[in-house]
């Protein structure tokens, strides 16, 4: 099994689900007491969520490419980051490395394509719902359409992600929260839901919702990861 390199720390919740579900995996894949090969470098997210509100993505793109480096040099053959919004940055920390870099969208995107969608909602931080990139690789790769909440929604999402999830608070009042949102933007045509913030999964699961298409970020970006990971038999 290759060495997985992970940019984790936003947040610090999403990281160990990471790190729980790569071990899931190996375990899976090659059975007894078998776990994945990681090396993790965790950021400081009161740094990161300070950069987000400031829009300071040029520190964030340095802070970033830095670690991703310092990953390869430490032996890393395949690098992810935990974040959907830090993806906003994702082709300038792909160039900063010469090991492949595993882009969060992509897997979600050919998920969706499988499905036969063209028409989904997405979840995630405001950054990530209000701005052009990576939704927008959705649509110019993918072609797939992609809705988001409106406004006061998004403000609700954006602050229940930052000051309950990432704190480890799921709350039934929460979730009641999200499936109401996630009703009504199906009433305006979305076919499947993207949970789009690695804390979301944490927090909906497609029991919830049987009906929808549910599309979990996380689990898809560790399994995507993993095939490049593991050789072919």
């Amino acid at each position: 099994m290759k060495r997985i390199g992970i940019l984790g720390g936003s947040s610090d919740q999403a990281t160990a689900d990471y790190y729980r579900r790569f071990n899931d995996a190996a375990r899976a894949r090659f059975g007894g007491s078998n776990t994945a090969e990681l090396l993790i470098s965790s950021m400081n997210f009161a740094f990161v969520t300070d950069c987000l509100r400031h829009e300071r993505w040029k520190d964030m793109e340095q802070y970033l490419c830095e670690r991703a480096a310092a990953l390869e040099g430490a032996g890393a053959e395949i690098l992810l980051c935990v974040s959907n919004t830090l993806h906003r940055v994702a082709d300038s920390v792909a160039a900063a490395v010469d090991i492949p870099f595993v882009h969060i969208v992509d897997p979600t995107a050919r998920a969706i394509q499988r499905a036969g969608l063209s028409r989904v909602a997405l979840l995630g931080t405001r950054p990530m719902m209000s701005g052009d990139q990576p939704k927008s690789r959705y649509t110019r790769q993918f072609d797939i359409e992609i809705i988001v909440p409106e406004a006061g929604e998004q403000e609700v999402i954006d602050r229940t992600i930052f000051e309950e999830l990432c704190r480890g608070q799921f709350t039934a009042e929460a979730r009641d929260t999200y499936l109401g949102i996630v009703d009504r933007l199906r009433t305006q045509g979305a076919q499947g839901v993207i949970l789009g913030c690695t804390e979301i999964p944490l927090l909906l699961k497609q029991s919830d919702r049987p009906d929808l298409p549910m599309f979990d970020t996380a689990g898809l970006h560790v399994e995507a990861a993993m095939q490049l990971a593991v050789p072919a038999d």
